[in-house]
């Protein structure tokens, strides 16, 4: 008879990634808390966000945030989900910094100093006589009115999930395990009494907990092309199914219009938004502008595959040769040396880039205090659905989102009002 390794915790955690080392960090300190990912600590799509994280840049960026937002989701948002997200995101960039996470600064680059100069000014304390918006620098991406995202060169994704997965390691209460798959849920009475889970070496293990998060991601690994870890396949979704869990707007799908072309097979790399927020375009076979680079992520994908099919080609290009070569190279520098490893120098050519699979919009049906329709189940981030994107997510608010409503799950959890 095969040997079951039991475990007892006040909460287990599914999924290593913002959503999931949120939540941890804002559970009660008395609970004990197991984590397991699937790969290893680092292979969450959280680490791969480039572009940056979105926020309400004051109170008169209310409307039009709020606007920017529904429109690009085609005002199929839940409108109660994207007000707790923009009023709550001012908090969670505050609960960032405190947790020491470095966002570009306006000083960073002081005038008349070259970057690295300025750039060696970064770890300073923030000026806290100054509101957020006179300290920090922001970008605009496709379909923003304005001006609004917080970044970090250009792997916003790795610094802030870094920084919040070096807090999670030194909190006594947390115990994570590395390369253990859920593989379905334990219910008793129709209530989440924790995981079913197989560990590498194909041990099973049953962990037992008040409270389960899921915080698993994406679907990305059920694609041919996609941005998103292979591994990465949407096991909540398939267990939800299971046992009736309520799941929402399935078809939701965003491909994302800009990666880098290749024939290689695996994981596309991507080519951030923000690089067309700072004025890069998209030129057809004929290096000719065919399309606003500005509109929301599914019109412009559309439009490549429109001028794909027109051209006879399996891609587009991208060109750069709009933006200085200081700011590609300070904050653009993670796409600048992979292009170059791929052979084409942004600053001087081209690159080919084709639409892929990007983010989920739909998931596990969850309200407002990203609770499932199964007692003592939540779910985060990108395997959730609250309802903010709507049938389609506006640019850098999938960090902001999951931060936000993992954070009301903790809180819920301990008790807390939110």
């Amino acid at each position: 008879m095969e040997f079951v390794m039991k475990m007892k915790a006040d909460a287990v955690i599914v999924g290593t990634g913002v959503g999931g080392l949120f939540s941890a960090l804002n559970l009660p300190r008395d609970k004990k808390i197991i984590m397991i990912t699937k790969s290893d600590l680092e292979s969450s799509d959280s680490f791969l966000a480039q572009g940056g994280i979105c926020m309400l840049h004051d109170e008169d960026d209310y409307d039009s945030y709020f606007e920017d937002t529904m429109k690009a989701g085609h005002y199929e948002n839940r409108k109660e989900s994207v007000d707790i997200m923009i009023r709550s995101s001012r908090e969670i960039i505050q609960d960032l910094i405190g947790y020491g996470v470095e966002f570009q600064k306006e000083s960073d680059v002081p005038e008349g100093n070259s970057a690295e100069e300025g750039n060696q000014e970064k770890g300073r304390e923030p000026e806290t006589d100054k509101p957020l918006e006179e300290i920090y620098a922001f970008t605009r991406e496709g379909a923003h009115s304005r001006p609004r995202i917080l970044f970090h060169e250009d792997v916003t994704g790795k610094e802030i999930t870094s920084k919040l997965l070096a807090q999670v390691k030194k909190l006594a209460n947390v115990e994570i395990y590395e390369y253990t798959t859920m593989t379905d849920i334990i219910v008793e009475d129709g209530v989440c009494r924790g995981i079913y889970a197989k560990d590498q070496n194909g041990q099973e293990l049953e962990i037992y907990a008040d409270n389960t998060i899921w915080a698993s991601g994406g679907i990305g690994g059920r694609y041919q092309h996609s941005t998103n870890f292979p591994h990465l396949t949407g096991d909540a979704l398939d267990i939800s199914e299971k046992h009736g869990i309520r799941l929402e707007h399935l078809d939701y799908v965003q491909i994302h219009p800009t990666t880098l072309y290749s024939t290689k097979p695996g994981r596309r790399f991507l080519i951030s938004e923000s690089v067309r927020g700072e004025g890069a375009i998209l030129l057809d076979k004929n290096k000719e502008r065919f399309v606003n680079e500005l509109l929301p992520r599914d019109v412009v994908t559309e439009e490549i595959r429109r001028q794909m099919k027109k051209d006879g080609t399996d891609h587009v290009w991208l060109s750069m040769e709009r933006i200085d070569k200081d700011t590609i190279l300070n904050h653009f520098p993670n796409i600048y040396h992979h292009c170059l490893e791929e052979g084409y120098d942004v600053t001087k050519e081209c690159i080919p880039v084709v639409p892929a699979q990007h983010y989920f919009m739909g998931g596990v049906w969850v309200d407002s205090d990203s609770k499932t329709s199964m007692d003592h189940l939540f779910a985060v981030g990108e395997t959730s659905c609250n309802g903010v994107h709507g049938a389609n997510r506006l640019a850098s608010n999938s960090l902001l989102e999951s931060l936000v409503f993992a954070k009301r799950a903790a809180k819920k959890i301990g008790g807390e009002q939110v």
